[in-house]
Order: structure tokens, then C-alpha cells, then sequence
């Protein structure tokens, strides 16, 4: 299991490390994170940032510091998306008319109103 996982992890590494050379921008992360199936907000990105131990701001993430890290969060189910029901209650409860669809003012509305 760890091994197919460490696999898919590298893989979608292999696709931001346009060098070649086992190395990501920082930038990068919270992509790599998320086309992986976990849904971390910026904050838990740069958390995950500072474990993977960045030599300069600004600077690369190698393979090597972002595996073990990634290896755990997946192993440990962390930043799961939310579960389809629960997203279609919520959608539910903004369509009031029960049309099944919410217009942009009344998104808007209930996005801007307290």
C-alpha cells in the first residue's frame, strides 16, 4: 500500500518538475496536493510547506522532503473532500424555490448578506 502510494504521489510530482531534476516551486504545492485528491485551504498549505523544510522563501521542494509528507497525509486521510450529500444539503437549503438551480443574484444574495 505504501508503495502505490509513494508511486502516485511521485507521479503527480514528475508532472509540476518541469526540470527534471526532483525539484517543485513552492508554488506548486497546494496544486500537487490537490491533484492527489486532498483538499488542504492555504493555510494547511503552508503548514505542509513548513514540514517539507524549504531551503530559502520563494524557493523548490525536492521529491525527497515532499514524499514522506504527502506519504502521511494520504495514509492518514487528511483534507478529504466533503462528502457529495452533504455539499447537496447545502445546495438544497440555498434553493429555495426548489427549482433546482440558484440564480446568480440569489447566490450572490446569500453569499453578501449576513
Amino acid at each position: 500500500l505504501v508503495a502505490e502510494i509513494e508511486k502516485k504521489i511521485t507521479e503527480a510530482f514528475e508532472v509540476f518538475d518541469r526540470e527534471s531534476n526532483k525539484t517543485v516551486d513552492v508554488r506548486e504545492i497546494g496544486c500537487i496536493v490537490r491533484s492527489l485528491g486532498c483538499f488542504p485551504n492555504e493555510a494547511e498549505v503552508q503548514e505542509l510547506v513548513e514540514k517539507m523544510e524549504v531551503e530559502e522563501p520563494g524557493g523548490f521542494v525536492h521529491l525527497e522532503k515532499f514524499l514522506p509528507v504527502m506519504t502521511k497525509v494520504l495514509l492518514d486521510k487528511r483534507f478529504r473532500p466533503i462528502p457529495e450529500d452533504v455539499i447537496l444539503h447545502a445546495f438544497q437549503a440555498l434553493d429555495e424555490n426548489k427549482c433546482g438551480y440558484i440564480t446568480k443574484e440569489d447566490l450572490v444574495k446569500h453569499l453578501t448578506e449576513a
